[in-house]
């Protein structure tokens, strides 16, 4: 029963992704069949999404690499209370 559950689960959140027929044929080419509603207006909305798209690489990129190697050295940093509890 789960397992049917989540195969309809993931057929209908595959269906919701891809845009519909009405608002395939507004979207410019490269975002057609990909999102709903009538798309951008201009070159500033590119502008802005790729601008953001940017800050979210950057951000995702020092995420990771801080939570894999955070370069503190200090005995007395509290990540050595949590860590190393006595």
């Amino acid at each position: 029963m789960k397992k049917t559950i989540a195969l309809l689960m993931m057929t209908f959140a595959r269906l919701r992704i891809l845009a519909c027929p009405a608002c395939e044929s507004q979207q410019p080419k490269i975002l057609r069949g990909i999102t709903h509603g009538a798309g951008p207006s201009g070159k500033w909305d590119y502008l802005i999404v790729c601008v953001f798209i940017v800050i979210v690489l950057f951000t995702l990129f020092y995420s990771v690499k801080w939570l894999i190697r955070p370069g503190e050295k200090a005995q007395q940093h509290i990540k050595r209370l949590i860590l190393n509890p006595e």
